[in-house]
């Protein structure tokens, strides 16, 4: 039986690959579903129907263009705020505008195009540091030059441009009906959520059914940490929206444990609180508005209680307390278009990181598009395609995304070469386009390569409809995706070592080290002293983002782990914020902290270097400081409590 065993194991597939290939099936976004299947195929439909069918070369041109574009706006959009919703459909749609036309100087041989194509890569890796939907534009702006550089059709640059805004305007205009008929963003839901059942238990203490009202609550939290963290693993750069839920998750955790003590203590809430709760669930969900006043503070009674009153006067400062609004509209000036600047200047010239991802990717295109010229297979753009999409410009895992990404494309393209095969060039292709558009969505959520195997199918039904070929370019399709799914491997990966490992550990004591001369220079430095170490704090913070995007696109344990630490992350951030709050209300005339309080501040923010190194017990004890400096020490208590909790080994529960 042991020998049994020793040989099952033996011919299990290493750990490591396993994970690689596993996924959890997600629930069906039927919304968007629909929205796919109406959006993409939609301007073809059009464009054939108006123009004379399959037989006109002009219509098929502008159907092509149109549902390119309809596909770029409607992949772009995630879930969010319809602000963000639409600023990534228009980068987007501005980015890939701009590969369709960068594309026309990538065509045939010679030095030119490989200049081309390598100065491309390397404005799209270094914008790509910027924000999200900078990032997602990036990466249209390669895809669409690839396709333009070997995509021929009778129709003008000029028109071509046109037919794909039209497209794109067309599922802009059914992501904005979507927005009007659905429900509340599900990651706002997900927060609010918890306050809802912070309400609940307050509400049910004393009673029968307080030990349920617990365990809502516990689910609620843990179902919200999941649905922001996972919301931000599949969001290609920096998003506020998130970090701002994550920083209100945070700030719960005091209230979580105040309601929490009351229950278990029986000690009945203040009705006050019961009602400010459920006020801040609805602040969240912009379902409501909270009032000018925040519940006065408790000086008296069972300390679960006065706990539960603190906890809802912080969230109430991070929600929306008129107050604190005044005190971030005091900060204002502090970013001035030069400090923008250098803010941008650290996140993509400036970062060591951002400048080697530059290189890696122009060489990557750059090897693509000499494989383009002298590789002898039919329509070896592919290359470009291929390598543009799985060297995704958002610093993400190469090695995950390069094998997921490779298999599923090498299945989609023998799925689509099936359809080709079975299909009759009428409304079938249409049929197919539809069916294959609608699974996107479902199967973005998933992983990257179930979403190639199902967006190839689509990209090669449209390029067919454009430049009809013989059964002979499935092989070269398959072909061509091997030398691309290599070419990144070779010259993406294996020559990078440091991409192997994402040392989040030292870029988290590297943050604290230099949120600790911040707060050092903040209060006893001069003005310039203050300003580099303001500069070099916050370029610590986004090396640190860097890395964490890095280890979110990798397989378990890699990404769980990462995913641990990025409360801890948006509260070293919330604290170097609350730093420079506290500078500019001294410049305002507020009395300039004690010495001793700041030394005492520094060293509780150097115990956090320490506890990343050796994770050590939990210490209940809280930071006390007055004037300015109360809103830090705050901060600083929050960041040891998350810091303690993430550590290796420690598994907690609220």
């Amino acid at each position: 039986m042991a020998d049994g065993r020793r040989r099952e194991r033996a011919l299990r597939p290493p750990a490591w690959l396993e994970e690689l290939v596993r996924t959890t099936p997600p629930p069906v976004p039927w919304r968007d579903v629909a929205r796919f299947a109406v959006a993409v195929p939609a301007p073809l439909a059009a464009s054939l129907t108006v123009g004379g069918g399959l037989d006109s070369a002009a219509a098929l041109g502008a159907g092509v263009f149109g549902t390119m574009g309809a596909l770029a706006a409607s992949l772009a959009p995630q879930p969010g705020p319809l602000r963000d919703r639409l600023r990534r459909i228009g980068a987007a749609t501005l980015f890939g505008t701009l590969g369709l036309l960068a594309g026309q100087y990538a065509t045939g041989g010679g030095w030119e195009p490989v200049v081309v194509i390598a100065l491309l890569s390397a404005v799209a890796a270094l914008i790509s540091a910027v924000n999200a939907a900078l990032s997602l534009g990036s990466l249209q702006l390669l895809i669409y030059t690839a396709l333009a550089s070997g995509l021929v059709t009778p129709l003008p640059a000029v028109a071509e441009v046109g037919f794909f805004f039209c497209g794109a305007a067309w599922a802009t205009l059914m992501t904005l009906v979507q927005a009007r008929t659905e429900q509340l963003d599900p990651d706002r839901a997900a927060v609010a959520t918890v306050f809802t059942r912070i309400g609940e238990l307050l509400a049910a203490i004393g009673s029968d059914t307080a030990p349920d009202a617990r365990r809502s609550l516990t689910t609620a939290l843990n179902t919200a940490y999941d649905r922001v963290i996972r919301s931000r693993s599949r969001s290609a750069g920096r998003t506020r929206q998130l970090s701002e839920l994550a920083g209100v998750l945070n700030a719960a955790a005091p209230l979580v444990e105040g309601a929490v003590a009351a229950a278990r203590a029986g000690v009945p809430a203040d009705p006050q609180d019961v009602t400010a709760v459920h006020a801040l669930a609805a602040a969240i969900t912009g379902s409501g508005e909270l009032t000018d006043q925040r519940p006065a503070p408790l000086e008296e009674g069972h300390p679960a209680v006065r706990a539960v009153r603190h906890g809802v006067r912080l969230v109430w400062n991070v929600v929306g307390d008129p107050e604190e609004r005044a005190s971030a509209a005091a900060t204002r000036p502090e970013s001035s278009l030069r400090a923008r600047a250098r803010d941008l200047a650290d996140r993509t010239v400036a970062s060591a990181d951002t400048r080697a991802f530059a290189v890696r990717l122009s060489l990557c295109m750059t090897v693509a598009e000499i494989a383009r010229q002298y590789v002898p297979i039919e329509r070896p753009y592919w290359v470009l395609l291929t390598v543009a999409i799985i060297l995704k410009p958002d610093f993400g895992s190469v090695f995950t995304r390069a094998v997921q990404r490779g298999a599923g494309t090498l299945l989609g393209v023998l799925l689509g070469s099936a359809l080709l095969a079975v299909l009759p060039r009428n409304g079938w292709v249409l049929v197919a386009l539809a069916c294959s558009a609608a699974v996107l969505p479902w199967a973005r959520n998933a992983n990257f390569g179930l979403f190639s195997v199902f967006q190839t199918p689509l990209i090669i039904l449209l390029l067919d409809l454009a430049l009809p070929g013989g059964p002979g370019l499935v092989g070269a399709r398959l072909l061509d995706t091997l030398i691309g799914c290599a070419i990144v491997l070779v010259f993406g990966y294996l020559l990078w070592p440091q991409t192997w490992r994402a040392p989040l550990d030292e870029a988290l004591r590297d943050a604290a080290l230099a949120l600790d001369a911040f707060v050092d220079a903040a209060f006893t430095g001069s003005p310039a002293e203050r300003r580099r170490a303001r500069r070099r704090n916050y370029r610590a913070l986004t090396e640190l983002q860097t890395q964490l995007q890095r280890r979110l696109a990798e397989p378990p344990p890699i990404s769980t782990r990462a995913a641990a630490w990025w409360p801890v992350i948006v509260q070293l951030e919330r604290t170097s914020d609350a730093v420079t709050e506290a500078v500019i209300a001294t410049r305002g005339g507020e009395p300039a902290p004690d010495l001793a309080q700041v030394a005492v501040l520094r060293r509780a923010i150097r115990s956090l270097e320490d506890d990343v190194r050796a994770p050590r017990a939990p210490d209940d004890a809280e930071l006390h400081a007055e004037g300015v400096l109360a809103p830090v020490a705050r901060e600083v208590d929050v960041a040891r409590r998350l810091v303690r909790d993430a550590a290796p080994g420690r598994r907690t529960s609220h």
